[in-house]
């Protein structure tokens, strides 16, 4: 499996309400309350290392099954074969097998691999433990005991890492990189989890409801996503980012950000508002996307900025209008 493949549940979950016309945010996220302890977030939040940099959960299937998805796979272009690869090496359906995920990201682990970092998807869920142990039998794949808890190791096509699915319990998978899936199996038992880590849980109990939600380091974000040209140099210095929508028919949410001080505050809402008017400026003659981009909200005060949106189902209707409009010879 490849790097990008091994990465596509992270990204697919984690960028599904991207392109909101700020190049600022890589993950538009946001969470179910009925998931949530009374420490503020998902049980599964006690399988993820508490030196994570960047943590998420979303409600699969509530999104899976949203008007807005539906709308998404008509109008978006087909991005290649990596959820069906994925369902091939491990036996697992993304759209009809999970429930809901809490994703990890460690930055930092397999550098000696030439990799940025590594992650973890904690699923709840249905899944046949016998056919996902046979398909990963299949490519390769060496099953073994681990304190207790069958773990399934098998090696990506460019033998550059490898990726684990542990069965933790009825209904409960972990799917990662080898190292942080024996860790969740280590953490069941206690220990230094994100549910330890004060920052970002003040983060995840300061979210909005929502249906998914990202928080993290901002140069963990970095670390794992790309930016437009020259947008990653506008940004002032960030520590922490969040992120919670709700995705329905439309995608409605906040987005923020905690510069270092109180100036980069000031310096990014500067950012912020320059994107915005420049994206509103590019939709001259829409009003149909010029209503929607009304409903970006900036504010926030000191060292915090926020972006509140609204995007009705009209906005991505216009988006479809966008691709068959195309020009002749250009590739949609």
């Amino acid at each position: 499996m490849t790097t990008r493949t091994r990465y596509f549940v992270i990204a697919s979950l984690l960028t599904l309400a991207v392109g909101l016309g700020t190049g600022l945010v890589a993950y538009s996220v946001g969470f179910s309350t009925s998931a949530f302890t009374r420490q503020g977030g998902p049980d599964e939040l006690q399988l993820i290392p508490a030196n994570a940099g960047i943590v998420a959960y979303a409600d699969v299937h509530d999104i899976m099954t949203s008007t807005l998805r539906q709308r998404l796979l008509n109008i978006l272009p087909n991005h290649g074969t990596g959820q069906q690869e994925f369902q091939e090496r491990t036996g697992i359906n993304i759209e009809t097998d999970i429930d809901h995920v809490v994703v990890g990201v460690v930055p930092g682990v397999d550098v000696s691999r030439n990799h940025p970092g590594a992650a973890i998807v904690v699923a709840r869920g249905r899944f046949d433990q016998v056919k996902i142990e046979q398909l990963m039998r299949d490519h390769g794949a060496q099953v073994e005991d681990y304190k207790g808890t069958r773990v399934v190791d098998g090696l990506a096509r460019d033998g550059s890492a490898s990726i684990s699915v542990g069965f933790l319990e009825p209904g409960l998978i972990a799917v990662g990189s080898t190292p942080l899936v024996r860790s969740a199996v280590d953490l069941r038992g206690g220990g230094s989890s994100v549910s330890t880590n004060d920052q970002l849980m003040a983060l995840i109990r300061d979210l909005d409801s929502g249906n998914a939600w990202a928080v993290g380091r901002f140069d963990a974000l970095t670390s794992q996503a790309t930016f437009p040209n020259g947008v990653a140099d506008q940004i002032p210095a960030l520590s922490y980012f969040s992120a919670s929508a709700h995705i329905d028919s439309g995608i409605r949410g906040t987005i923020r950000a905690d510069a270092r001080d109180d100036a980069a505050g000031d310096s990014l809402r500067e950012v912020v508002r320059g994107f915005v008017a420049l994206a509103r400026m590019q939709t001259t003659g829409r009003p149909d996307i010029a209503a929607a981009l009304q409903s970006l909200q900036l504010g926030g005060a000191g060292k915090t900025v926020s972006l509140s949106f609204d995007l009705p189902a009209t906005a991505f209707d216009a988006m479809g209008t966008i691709k068959l409009a195309a020009p002749a010879g250009v590739p949609q």
